[in-house]
């Protein structure tokens, strides 16, 4: 499987083409035998791969594809720190089955395209720090399983 080496080449691809999605995993040798997630929480079995859109919102606007992008990764980076060290990024087109629990869609049909190499991740970082708002990856209390007192 090719690998994706830059947040613009990343950019190039979502401006070419609709309908991506990104997942976080092991990879598709993994999960393409059996395309299911699981609910961390209660173990359920999901219809689908949970993946998360590339598409930009109408919402969004003609605002930079590249701080879209960066964002999108960025929200999710913390997952080989907290799951498995092994979870990287990929790129794939899929068809969307339903949501799974964190209102993620729930992909199957899956077409792995690419890799996203660590560098990106590093890329996209840098983007969501030079924007002028306040944001954080979905890891909102670090890693700490209470709410903050």
């Amino acid at each position: 499987m090719a690998t994706i080496r830059s947040l613009d080449e990343l950019v190039g691809v979502l401006a070419s083409t609709a309908g991506l999605y990104v997942r976080w995993s092991s990879g598709p040798g993994v999960d393409l035998p059996e395309p299911s997630s699981r609910d961390d929480l209660t173990g359920a079995p999901l219809p689908g791969l949970s993946a998360n859109p590339l598409d930009t919102e109408p919402w969004w606007g003609t605002r930079s594809l590249r701080t879209w992008a960066a964002r999108r990764l960025y929200d999710y980076a913390h997952l080989p720190h907290v799951k498995d060290r092994r979870v990287r990024p990929w790129l794939l087109r899929g068809t969307e089955v339903g949501r799974g629990p964190d209102n993620e869609p729930l992909v199957h049909e899956v077409e792995p395209l690419g890799w996203i190499d660590v560098g990106v991740i590093a890329e996209a970082d840098a983007e969501v720090r030079r924007q002028e708002g306040r944001w954080g990856p979905l890891d909102r209390y670090g890693g700490r399983q209470t709410w903050p007192t």
